[in-house]
């Protein structure tokens, strides 16, 4: 048998560290597939999803790629199918958009799938930290 320590050092996001840990560092990756670098003298940045995207075919399979990861990592965290399926949905429209010549590159530049994808992790792991909270009880006096 094969522990996760025998694998040149990978263990699972849940096993590295706590969900926010893991989260800082999908963020991290989400961020740099969509908006890492500012076109200068603007608001627009853009990240290595749309620069991959430049080489036809293997640029579009590599971004994909990373995206399926973040939404593999999603599943590990425990994030509920209809979640998974709609941040599924985020990738398959901006693999679309990115298959179109010149239209995608533009598509990459204003629709971060991967952000929006990290968004909704993040309010789900928000709700779901709330939900297994401890309740304090109100003491009285008296």
């Amino acid at each position: 048998m094969f522990s996760t320590s025998s694998l040149s050092g990978y263990a699972p996001a849940f096993e590295r560290g706590s969900a926010t840990d893991a989260m800082r560092r999908l963020d991290a990756i989400a961020r740099l597939l969509d908006s890492v670098v500012r076109i200068p003298g603007t608001r627009i940045t853009v990240g290595a999803d749309a620069l991959l995207n430049l080489v036809p075919g293997a640029g579009l399979l590599a971004a994909k790629s990373v995206s399926a990861y973040l939404i593999w990592e999603a599943r590990r965290l425990g994030a509920p199918a209809p979640l998974l399926a709609r941040m599924v949905g985020h990738v398959a429209l901006d693999a679309a958009l990115s298959a179109l010549p010149v239209v995608g590159w533009f598509g990459d530049v204003f629709y971060r799938a991967n952000v929006k994808n990290m968004a909704l992790l993040r309010a789900f792991l928000a709700d779901d930290a709330a939900a297994h909270a401890p309740r304090r009880r109100a003491q009285t006096v008296g």
